[in-house]
């Protein structure tokens, strides 16, 4: 099973204890190609990514494009619209380049 928190970062403070770094998201703006449908019962963010991204790691992205839903669930509400953004290259660029170090 793919590992959804992959793409980040594991740090160790001064007494060998590992953390996950803290990860930044960029502002996911509207574009002509993205995707939007209807959850039906069982989606979660991560199979949705699977699905449209071939990335269950990139669940993050379709969190961060539908602001109005909980940001604390990996499982969107039932039966509402959102949104898949479609420019998912540009998307992970902005990702990294605000999360180098």
């Amino acid at each position: 099973m793919i590992n959804r928190y992959s793409n980040i970062g594991i740090l160790k403070d001064s007494t060998g204890s590992r953390y996950y770094k803290t990860s930044y998201y960029p502002n996911i703006p509207l574009a002509s190609n993205d995707i939007y449908v209807i959850t039906t019962e069982g989606d979660r963010y991560d199979i949705l990514a699977q699905q449209y991204y071939s990335d269950s790691s990139l669940w993050w992205v379709i969190v961060t494009a539908n602001p109005q839903y909980p940001q604390g669930s990996l499982t969107p509400p039932f039966g509402v619209q959102i949104r898949i953004p479609g420019n998912i290259a540009e998307v992970i660029a902005q990702y990294n380049l605000i999360n180098q170090q």
